[in-house]
């Protein structure tokens, strides 16, 4: 079995769990109220109680797109754009798709041009580059540009570019990888070059293709090596200054309109710690603390945001809770204003409960991600959350569609685990507000961790509220909505369980008076008129 190579590299990571006793979540708590006796769970909605805005959810086109954007026939292309993109219904009011608002494109580095040479033997891995050894080539990434496309015909309209190495023709050794060593594949010399090479691609991007990227993000997980495997380069934090600068000046002198997007840190820890990366890590601290000697915080064309990746932060519930509650302290003690996006994550785990090992496309994978986008968007206020590998060849839980393991043609295959976020993405659209929630059984987050979780949204522009629960427990859960200080006329239901053809399957409308069972082992949501 080949096993993919940033899996082994994650895998050899030691987690150092806290000592400290999990600290109160406080106002990101879910708020409580009370009882209503043990007949049901009462849910009561808070919109005047107010949190972060969601500005979307997304995944990634790295790396198999190339091929089935290319290759693949059109029929099976439209399926998976639909499962991705849609935002329709069928004849029975169920959902087409899971409605991602965020495409993630891969610019790739020409690693492709090099073959077996590039050191990169998974040929999946490779990537194309619109810079390459000969020069700008603009008709590249075809398959990935057939799905951007795809996406935006479909609605999506917010797109980030992103970089895991500079393009060969620049980097130290001439490769898509790094030689090894703490310091980036990029000599200094090639800072404004690589710059240039990334507002090149905004401003052609744009005009060939008609579509302008909202974001860039031109470093991917600097704290580790990337000496094999796939595109990659270490980042100290003084390179990461450095070349956020240079590129801030290209867009700022060529008035580009894409934020850079930093930092996508390996694990959220990073963003607030040195841990065992010092030069590499604590980004929070050395990027957006104004008297920082790396600050880039006033850049005007850097977004003000801070990205990050939940990997290695999920292996229990404790480390779960207490790294997004120091996240969000973290945040709010440099600059409240600053947002934070968890933009990269897929189960990769290896614990009691979950093992990336091996394709699941039942329910458990999908309960687990849930808790973790609960627990992303309500203890570390998460503004937008983004999986991983969108469509996946690998014998692994990193996709929310797979593909056979064939470039040119395979079977498509939609999984739990897709739905179960659609349950999110389908229905908190951008610009929505996360909203107190009161539940009558009086559980604080921690203790609610492992049973049922419930978060509330309020809809731009609009009365409408969603509620989201997830049931973890074995056994069903009468549920009643209400809504503070006013009434609830007609709720939709979604559902996502283990049953055949339960994939955000509509289940009717239900009122104020009415007394929901959410079953077993599901996430059901509830979308308020």
């Amino acid at each position: 079995m080949k096993i993919p190579f940033y899996y082994k590299i994650y895998l050899s990571l030691a987690i150092s769990l806290f000592s400290s006793s999990c600290s109160d979540i406080g106002t990101n708590s879910l708020e409580v109220s009370g009882g209503t006796g043990d007949e049901f769970l009462q849910l009561t909605l808070r919109p005047t109680n107010t949190f972060q805005t969601i500005h979307g959810f997304g995944a990634s086109d790295a790396w198999s797109t190339q091929f089935v954007g290319k290759n693949y026939p059109l029929d099976k292309k439209n399926v998976i754009a639909d499962w991705l993109f849609s935002n329709e219904f069928d004849t029975n009011g169920n959902p087409k798709g899971i409605g991602l608002d965020i495409w993630r494109f891969n610019l790739g580095a020409s690693s492709m041009s090099q073959g077996t040479n590039s050191g990169i033997q998974d040929e999946w891995r490779r990537a194309e580059s619109f810079l390459t050894p000969s020069g700008y080539n603009w008709a590249a990434h075809e398959g990935q540009r057939w799905f951007v496309e795809a996406a935006k015909t479909r609605g999506v309209n917010k797109f980030i570019a992103f970089s895991n190495s500079p393009p060969i023709t620049m980097t130290k050794n001439g490769l898509a990888l790094s030689s090894g060593g703490e310091s980036a594949n990029l000599n200094p010399s090639n800072y404004a070059p690589y710059a240039t090479f990334l507002a090149d691609v905004m401003v052609n991007y744009k005009n060939l293709y008609g579509v302008e990227f909202d974001y860039v993000s031109p470093f991917n997980e600097s704290q580790y090596d990337w000496t094999s495997g796939q595109e990659g380069s270490p980042w100290l934090n003084t390179e990461i200054a450095d070349v956020t600068k240079a590129i801030n000046t290209e867009f700022q002198l060529r008035n580009i309109n894409t934020k850079i997007q930093i930092s996508e840190s390996a694990k959220l820890d990073y963003l607030y710690q040195t841990g065992d990366k010092p030069g590499r890590a604590n980004h929070l601290q050395e990027f957006f603390q104004p008297n920082s000697p790396n600050f880039v915080g006033n850049l005007p064309s850097l977004s003000k945001t801070v990205a990050g990746h939940s990997y290695f932060t999920t292996f229990d519930t404790f480390f779960l809770l207490d790294v997004r509650t120091r996240l969000n302290e973290r945040i709010k003690s440099i600059n409240p204003q600053l947002e934070f996006w968890m933009s990269e994550y897929c189960l990769i785990e290896n614990n009691a409960e979950i093992n990336g090992d091996g394709r699941d496309l039942g329910i458990n994978p999908a309960l687990y991600t849930a808790r973790l986008i609960h627990t992303d968007l309500t203890v570390a206020n998460a503004s937008s959350w983004q999986w991983w590998l969108a469509v996946s060849p690998y014998n692994y839980k990193d996709g929310l569609v797979y593909i056979d393991d064939n470039k040119n043609n395979g079977e498509v295959y939609d999984s739990k685990l897709m739905w179960g976020l659609g349950n999110y993405s389908r229905f908190i659209t951008p610009g929505s507000t996360r909203i107190g929630i009161s539940r009558s059984d009086n559980q604080s987050a921690s203790q609610s961790i492992n049973g049922l979780l419930a978060s509330a949204y309020k809809l731009p522009n609009s009365n409408q509220l969603v509620c989201v629960v997830v049931n973890q427990r074995n056994i069903e859960i009468p549920v009643k909505l209400n809504k503070e200080n006013q009434g609830i006329n007609t709720v939709k239901v979604y559902q996502t369980s283990a049953l055949p053809g339960d994939n955000l399957a509509y289940k009717g409308n239900i009122n104020q008076n009415d007394v929901y069972l959410v079953p077993a082992r599901s996430i059901v949501t509830f979308v308020i008129e």
